[in-house]
Parts: C-alpha cells; structure tokens; sequence
C-alpha cells in the first residue's frame, strides 16, 4: 500500500503521512473508509507500531482521521482539503521559497518545478 524510501531524508512516518495525505486528496481513500489496524500496517510495512502510531495521531491531530475506540480509524468528513492540513503546506511552501529566492532562485525556475512537479504521477 505505502512505498518506503529508505535512502531518503524524509522520515518514515512522513512518507506514510504524505502518501495518507495524498490519497486523500486524490479521492482514493474516502470520507468513512476505514484504515488498517496499527498493527496491520506496522506488521506488513515490518516498522515499529509507534511509527504507524505516529502517523496516525498526528493526521487524528490534523483532522483527517478519527479514531473510534475498539473500532478502528477512519477518514474524517473533512480530511479533503482540510484547514490546518492546507496552512501547514502554504507555511512549508512559504519557508522554501524564501529558501530558494535567497540564494538566487528565479522566479522563472520555481514557476517551471512547480509545472513539474504537478505533472508527476503521485507514487
């Protein structure tokens, strides 16, 4: 279901977040759906289940998933394009583009990444 990039720096449960995030949003998983077990999860991906837990409180944290005791998590009604999900990417996007004007970036190159990287197929 997830692919783990073990090269990568981008922590593990960030990756499994994102990849939640981005099924999300592209209408795979649903408002309802339910999610594998912790357990499911930490056992087929071979992680430790507080990695998965990790992934899963702070996407509960964010709106996207709520937990219902002895029943499992699901996708919440408002997971797509869900606030505080929205104003966490514009700040990222925010802190990287000073990033990258400050050392010389143009505006030109940022405008052809960004046409790149929406052109991309979500992994």
């Amino acid at each position: 279901m997830f692919v783990i990039d073990n090269s990568s720096k981008t922590p593990i449960y960030e990756q499994i977040k994102t990849q939640i995030l981005a099924l999300v949003s592209s209408g795979v998983l649903k408002p309802g759906d339910k999610l594998p077990s912790l357990r499911s999860l930490s056992s087929s991906m071979s992680l430790n289940i507080n990695t998965i837990k990790k992934v899963f409180s702070e996407l509960e944290n964010d709106g996207v998933i709520i937990s219902v005791l002895g029943s499992g998590s699901y996708v919440s009604d408002n997971a797509v394009r869900n606030p505080k999900i929205l104003e966490k990417a514009e700040n990222e996007l925010t802190e990287a583009l000073r990033s990258a004007k400050s050392v010389g970036v143009t505006k030109e190159e940022v405008l052809s990444l960004v046409e790149k990287i929406y052109e991309e197929e979500i992994r």
